[in-house]
């Protein structure tokens, strides 16, 4: 095992500074195990697992100026809001919520439901999120079956009153904001894990299961789920934006680990979109259809996973560079090679120093790639051999990679926490948050000509990109209270999704549209494409109850 004195500065001080952080408060929630299959017995009993964070990590990107009214003819549509000068909070109308229909939701949710207005005010304003919205949600429940959400939806799709689904909060553009009032449909008691069939390789679990408890669920049966988003996500919400992480560049996104799922359509029918086969071919993919829809085209009551054996060895690996460049520069060439990496993550000289100032470490403050190398002990080391030779084909330095699972451990907690190290350089600032896209072979150019534009502003502007699937964020702190440099902050957000969608990519990569993302939609897809989803919307959604004012620019028309 090769060890320096890189790694010994990973060792965190017992006064750790994430441990003081209130966002690190959690509670413990009951995940309930209702059966596990293996071979061919059956077992029931139930489970007890802490749960998702309570508070959401959730930075959120500006959704410029977007007028969101809901329309009684879906057809019909308004002129684009969007204009040059942004606007941070997102418009809406707002109406009434009838009486009858509060009855008949305390009649269907009984003590789980609430007019509160901090709790309200909560659901429709996420505290970590510049995302904000003129209304809150009029009422919030909390449905504990399939049943009770498909008598809500059906409730309110009579009454015309609009639904938002809420899961774990930490989503980044706006999805759970609630412009237009309306019911919050929050899915946290929904939190079971319903079937677990190991030889199989799946499990059927609710909505309100967390990606983390999952894992701690079927770690005992030498399996884990594969993404790994912020700290909080749910299942549930993870469908609904199609979401990835750092496991992606192996393992693929939430689109490629749904084998099918249950919704609620607008009128509360249930809808089950496929059979738990591992493939097939029978009729339309509603599974994908409803991945990534935001909760536009239903409510998610079911998910079934594909699920992955833990990897029997694994070799973590770090390397410093002179530039961003050559750091992304390496992550291709790597991709190229064929070797299989289960993660290539690249952290700027900017994102290192937050990390010592956080921590207070003393790591090299230098663009820094980390690899990820899994399977036998054997090919483990051959693969972080062969890309120790590419690195130092490309000014790579100080190759260093460790097998003891504590130093690993510490290494992908430091990478999963840096963005909260950010705000130790500014701790009373907001950030502003990219999620561009590109074809492998354009991103070093992407993150070479965006690090630029980043160097020469006058906000702390910090690179952390999954760079073995072309996807890279920048987090931008600016001063809330500072118009200019709130402006600055949209002027570079627009800088980086315009270039990458020049070079072919994409304004998200894995944070999903929801609102903020909306006004770059018809310049990636064109309005044909935007026409087409909206004629889905229509038909699935005539009332446009289902958490309108998202996904769809409201221009749109058809």
């Amino acid at each position: 095992m090769a060890m320096s004195s890189w790694f010994s500065r990973l060792r965190c001080s017992s006064k750790c500074f994430f441990n003081s952080l209130a966002l690190r408060t959690s509670v413990s929630r009951k995940l309930v195990r209702t059966q596990t299959t293996t071979n061919s017995e059956s077992t029931r009993n139930p489970f007890l697992f802490w749960s998702r964070s309570l508070l959401p990590i959730a930075l959120a990107v500006s959704a410029g100026s977007l007028a969101l009214h809901p329309q009684s003819d879906p057809s019909l549509c308004e002129a684009s809001s969007v204009n040059s000068r942004a606007e941070f909070v997102v418009k809406g109308s707002h109406k009434e919520v009838p009486r009858e229909l509060i009855d008949e939701l305390k009649a269907i949710c009984q003590v789980n439901m609430t007019l509160d207005y901090e709790e309200r005010y909560n659901h429709g304003k996420p505290q970590n999120s510049f995302h904000k919205a003129v209304n809150i949600p009029d009422v919030v429940v909390f449905p504990r079956s399939e049943e009770q959400v498909s008598k809500i939806v059906k409730s309110c799709d009579k009454h015309k009153v609009p639904i938002v689904p809420y899961g774990g909060a930490t989503s980044l553009e706006g999805h759970t904001l609630s412009p237009n009032g309306g019911v919050c449909i929050d899915m946290s008691l929904m939190n079971r894990v319903k079937a677990l069939h190991v030889e199989d390789m799946d499990v059927v679990v609710e909505p309100g299961v967390g990606w983390m408890e999952l894992n701690e669920y079927v770690e005992p049966y030498g399996l884990f789920f594969p993404l790994d988003p912020g700290p909080g996500a749910t299942i549930g919400g993870m469908c609904a934006t199609r979401c990835s992480g750092s496991l992606a560049v192996r393992y693929g996104t939430m689109r490629d680990n749904v084998i099918s799922l249950k919704v609620v359509l607008a009128n509360g029918d249930v809808v089950k979109t496929a059979s738990r086969a591992r493939k097939s071919a029978a009729g339309y993919d509603l599974t994908r259809l409803v991945i990534g829809s935001e909760g536009t085209l239903g409510v998610i009551t079911e998910v079934t996973l594909r699920l992955q054996k833990i990897p029997q060895y694994s070799v973590v690996a770090v390397c410093n560079f002179p530039t961003v460049k050559d750091a992304a520069d390496v992550a291709i060439a790597t991709m190229l090679s064929g070797i299989q990496v289960s993660r290539v993550e690249l952290l700027d000289e900017v994102q290192i120093r937050a990390i010592n100032i956080a921590n207070g470490k003393s790591l090299p403050e230098t663009p820094t790639l980390m690899f990820e190398f899994i399977g036998t002990e054997a090919y483990s080391r051959e693969q972080t051999l062969i890309v120790k030779k590419i690195a130092s084909e490309h000014n790579g330095s100080d190759f260093v990679f460790a097998e003891d699972p504590e130093t690993k451990k510490e290494l992908w907690k430091m990478r999963k926490e840096a963005l909260w190290a950010c705000f130790a350089m500014e701790p009373n600032f907001e950030a502003m948050i990219s999620d561009v896209c590109v074809p492998l072979s354009c991103l070093a150019e992407l993150i070479s000509r965006s690090k630029q534009e980043l160097d020469a502003s006058e906000l702390i502007c910090t690179v952390i990109a999954h760079a073995g699937d072309g996807n890279f964020h920048t987090v931008i702190l600016f001063d809330p209270n500072n118009e200019e440099h709130r402006q600055e902050a949209q002027r570079l957000n627009h800088f980086m999704v315009h270039t990458a969608l020049s070079m072919e990519g994409t304004c998200t990569g894995e944070h999903g549209v929801g609102t903020g993302k909306m006004k770059y939609l018809e310049q990636e897809l064109g309005m044909e494409a935007l026409k087409t989803m909206k004629r889905i919307k229509a038909a699935l959604d005539p009332n446009n109850t289902m958490n309108p004012g998202k996904l769809i620019p409201s221009h749109v028309c058809f």
